[in-house]
Formats: C-alpha cells, structure tokens, sequence
C-alpha cells in the first residue's frame, strides 16, 4: 500500500454531514478508503455521500447519535457492518462547541460537551481499537482545537473538554501503539464552516492574530487529518499537531 494511499480500508468519520468533518471525508475517500459518513443530519450526510460517489468514491452514511454510550456503541456496531466487520481509520471529529461565561452555562451545557466531545471518542475508541490491535494496524485522529492549549475567556467548557481529548489521544497512543495502532490529533484555529457561520466577523477577527492572518478552510484542516491517518505518518504517535495558521507558536 502507498504511503499516501488508503484502498482496501474503512474509515468512520464522525460528525461528517459538514465542515471540516464532510471535508476530511472526501479527502479520505480520495485516497481510496471507503468512508463511513457519520452524523445526525440524514439527508446532510446523503449529499456528503453523493459527492463522494460522484467522484468515484466509495462512502455511506450511518446515523450516529453522540448523546449517550449505548448510542456510540450502536453506531460502532452499525459502521463495523458497513465496513464487512472491520475499521480500520476513526476520526473523532464531531463536536459542539457552546461558547459564553463560566456562570451562565447550564447543567445540561456541561453535560452535552463532554457526552459528545470526551465520551463519545472513548468509547468508539473503546469498541473499535482493540480489534485495530489485534490486526497490528489503524489510525486514530482526534480533531482538538487551539484553545485546548491556552485560555482564552469564554471558552472553558469548550477548551477543557478539547484538553481531555488530548491527553486522551496520547494516552491512547501508548496503550495502542506498540500494537500498530497510531493516534494522534489535529488542533485547528479559526476555520470558516457552517457551525461557525454565526461568529461573522469575530472569526476574522480570531484568526488575525495568527501569522497566516486568515481562517482556514475545511480541506486545509482536511489535508492534516489525512495525513495521519495514512502511513505516510508512520512514525508519528500521540502527537497533537496544530493547524491554526501559526497561533499557539507565536
């Protein structure tokens, strides 16, 4: 198999009916795996799907609910049968992202963030790497953000979930790695999508501090997501690797 080529495999994306999560989709498909196309918007996550197959992919959706384990463990089960008993890519991407002051988030707040953004990617973690193990091979990629690694006021739900996940992604890279599993993770900045539409000009604004100046697209996110997950990151494990145009270096 090519460094940079994915035939033969199975790739499960999560929260991939859009943004980053559709974009690394398509990047994977394009590299020959086909994509398990997971989320809650049905008929978002067909036109993912279409315009993969349009361009000679392979990928279908599976409905995926986040909310509680039972739910994950479902969709484990629902995208090991789409994939002919095997997964060999996880990408945890779906995630939700409630910003505002500490004293004014609900209970039922902190709840969902950490139910989707730390549950959900243990315990899909927990249903599928241990048969990725015993193959000798997979790639786990987490998708963190850039305020995982420093505070910024506003978002200490969101960045304290995020920070989980990436002492997660290395603890899992020494559980899993000396059996060929690799797990990493990508910590985006600003990046111009459909969940971060409503931010407007406060995105621009974020994203300005950076030396690149700009947000990101999907597909720039897409490309690092990729990258790990192919062997051309062979040697790489349980990295946390930022995609934030220079932010948390300078």
């Amino acid at each position: 198999m090519s460094s940079a080529h994915l035939t033969g495999s199975v790739a499960l994306v999560t929260g991939a009916t859009s943004g980053i999560g559709a974009a690394a989709a398509a990047a994977l498909a394009e590299r020959g795996a086909h994509v398990l196309v997971a989320g809650r918007d049905r008929a978002r996550g067909e036109a993912v799907v279409g315009g993969i197959r349009g361009r000679s992919g392979k990928a279908d959706f599976v409905a995926a609910d986040l909310s509680d384990a039972q739910s994950v463990r479902r969709l484990a089960h629902e995208a090991l049968e789409l994939g002919g008993g095997r997964v060999d890519i996880l990408v945890n991407n779906a995630g939700v992202f409630p910003f505002g002051p500490t004293a004014q988030a609900q209970d039922s707040d902190v709840d969902a963030v950490y139910a989707v953004n730390v549950k959900a990617p243990f315990h899909l973690v927990a249903e599928l790497a241990p048969a990725m193990a015993e193959r000798g091979s997979g790639a786990i990629v987490n998708v963190s953000t850039m305020v995982s690694e420093f505070g910024v006021a506003g978002m200490a739900l969101y960045g304290s979930s995020k920070a989980a996940l990436n002492l997660l992604t290395k603890a899992w890279a020494a559980e899993y790695g000396p059996r060929g599993v690799r797990v990493n993770a990508v910590a985006p900045g600003p990046t111009r999508t459909e969940g971060t539409a409503d931010m407007g000009e406060d995105l621009d604004a974020l994203a300005a501090q950076a030396p690149a100046g700009r947000p990101a697209s999907p597909a720039e996110i897409a490309e690092a997501i990729a990258y790990l997950a192919t062997d051309a990151a062979s040697f790489v494990h349980g990295v946390v690797l930022p995609v934030d145009g220079g932010r948390t270096a300078v």
